[in-house]
């Protein structure tokens, strides 16, 4: 079977999902996939390159298209529901956002995850502003909001069974006056 770009990518999104950045290496996706090195070597001319595309692919997905399934909503309040409720059953399948958050400091993911960070910070903010707060109250809530996504995202993974989706409970609270 021929495998494309997006085959690789897709294969490099699930190997980081299960075992963070060590995992995304092109031995071992080449063999998992019953294919040769160089049929990844054949898209990607190394590691760091496979890497960029399988990140860029996660910012396209999880972030840009993400945002424009969102936008389809009426209401800035139910905007941030469906927000919430999309990116915690994406994280709860497998998280990718937790091993780029582990993986942080690598040169490849670092300016991805900033511009990330920064795009999600932003939108938060402008749903906040058009639910009525302040530009400086709408930040602080925007932050607030994402701190809340990781840290379910992580005890998710890290304490499964323990932790309840707190959904509507979130919305209400970050919304409240």
């Amino acid at each position: 079977m021929r495998r494309n770009r997006d085959d690789w990518t897709e294969m490099a999104l699930r190997a980081l999902a299960e075992g963070g950045l060590p995992a995304v290496a092109i031995e071992p996706l080449a063999a998992r996939a019953g294919a040769t090195k160089g049929s990844v070597y054949h898209h990607f001319p190394n590691r760091d390159a496979l890497l960029r595309a399988t990140v860029e692919r996660w910012e396209r997905e999880h972030t840009e298209r993400v945002i424009e399934l969102v936008e389809s909503e009426r209401t800035p309040r139910d905007k941030l529901r469906t927000l919430f409720a999309m990116v915690l059953d994406t994280t709860r399948k497998g998280s990718v956002e937790m091993a780029l958050q582990a993986a942080a400091q690598n040169e490849v993911i670092a300016p991805v995850l900033q511009r990330v960070t920064e795009k999600r910070i932003g939108y938060l903010t402008e749903l906040f502003v058009r639910l009525g707060f302040g530009e400086a109250q709408a930040r602080k809530r925007a932050l607030i909001a994402f701190s809340l996504y990781l840290g379910q995202a992580q005890m998710w993974l890290s304490l499964p069974g323990l932790v309840e989706p707190v959904l509507d409970e979130a919305v209400q609270v970050l919304t409240a006056r």
